[in-house]
């Protein structure tokens, strides 16, 4: 028998560490409101009659000259405050001698700061919901190099933040920079696994007919979670680079070489935590083409494009690969949501059952246990194809 607990029924029962209200940084709008709606749903089950938005209003508008303050618009004091930033969203732009500039990742986590410094003390408690963790992407040191992540980190921390909410992030290891901190690095494997298997209703996870495969090592904690969940077969390509060389910040990758049983007639499931450019991931896509993979699914929690669409509708073209999944804890293009080999997965609930459990001191399994949900997603696909 299941443990969990309904979310209707902790807002029935009260004892919340204090009054629940969410901040939104500029940017984060759409993740923000998705979070509001559900907690306002659950509120609505639990019995509320007329159950109000989350959401404090708040901006952080900018000078002439390009100086930016943080305004919350409402009274905080014994609150407790989730503020949702995103700083991937390159999509917001300000103003500055005439120019529109596009906001940066630090744009962003500057924004955060600033509402945690206009919150003032006020709070009972700040959390910060982060789904890409800024700097995330620098997680370790080689020669003379910064650690942004980590002191980010130390920064929140100091500004007196209780919890960071992350997902899949580069390297959860750079908690290991504020170990008192309270550090949620969530997977949305449950969240993928469910919209895969509505788009694809006949797809086997059998030895023989699926199999997942990691792009680099850098990525084979999560695939060998996808393979362990669903009882396949696991292999991996590992990237030779070219160290002598640094393009575009990093060192280019020289071949891909694969290690692991064959993938021929097989559907092949990639898994990463960000396509950027999207180059290796469609390297590695191509590699399996050429190794007799029959359908090749792609799946990153961030999906950036930063190179544009174009070679991935080529790619799709050709047949090198089938689709590709991806999330909306970030901004993605809108274009890109309009792509029919891109499917999009809504991890907006699994936040807002985190949000939910930090209000009410209760462990997030307590309300929605992934292992125990994957489970009854598999068993309930593998009675439909009986």
């Amino acid at each position: 028998m299941s443990n969990v607990i309904e979310a209707k029924d902790i807002f029935a029962q009260g004892g919340s560490v204090a009054d629940l209200r969410l901040l939104c940084c500029p940017g984060a709008e759409e993740l923000t409101n998705l979070i509001d709606r559900h907690l306002m749903r659950w509120a609505a089950e639990s019995g509320e009659t007329e159950p109000k938005s989350f959401i404090i209003p708040c901006e952080c508008p900018r000078f002439q000259s390009g100086d930016a303050k943080g305004m919350v618009k409402d009274s905080v004091r014994g609150d407790d405050i989730f503020i949702v930033v995103d700083p991937g969203n390159y999509s917001v732009t300000y103003k500055l001698f005439g120019y529109e500039n596009h906001m940066s990742p630090d744009d962003h986590f500057s924004n955060l700061k600033r509402l945690i410094q206009a919150v003032a003390g006020k709070a009972h408690r700040v959390s910060v919901i982060m789904p890409s963790l800024y700097g995330g992407r620098q997680h370790r040191r080689e020669v003379r190099e910064s650690l942004d992540c980590a002191v980010a980190l130390q920064e929140l921390q100091n500004m007196g933040v209780k919890n960071i909410i992350t997902f899949d992030a580069h390297d959860p290891r750079v908690q290991n920079a504020v170990p008192l901190l309270s550090f949620d690095n969530a997977m949305p494997t449950y969240q993928v696994l469910k919209s895969l298997l509505r788009k694809m209703p006949d797809l086997s996870f059998d030895k023989n007919d699926f199999m997942v495969v990691s792009p680099d090592e850098g990525a084979m904690s999560r695939n060998m979670y996808f393979s362990s969940v669903l009882g396949c077969n696991l292999g991996m390509f590992y990237k030779r680079r070219d160290y002598t060389t640094v393009v575009n910040g990093r060192n280019p990758i020289v071949a891909h070489e694969y290690l692991g049983e064959s993938v021929e007639g097989k559907t092949v499931f990639v898994a990463d935590d960000i396509v950027a450019s999207g180059d290796s991931m469609l390297e590695v896509a191509r590699e399996l083409k050429k190794r007799g993979a029959a359908r090749i699914i792609a799946d990153a929690t961030f999906p950036l494009f930063t190179s544009g669409l174009g070679k991935f509708d080529a790619a799709v073209e050709e047949g090198v690969l089938d689709f590709m999944v991806g999330t909306n804890l970030t901004y993605r293009k809108p274009e890109l949501l309009q792509r029919d080999w891109y499917l999009d997965v809504d991890v907006s609930k699994y936040a807002a059952y985190f949000v939910l459990a930090l209000n009410h001191d209760i462990s997030v399994s307590a309300i929605a246990d992934p292992i125990r949900k994957i489970e009854a997603l598999l068993a309930s696909h593998a009675q439909q194809k009986q």
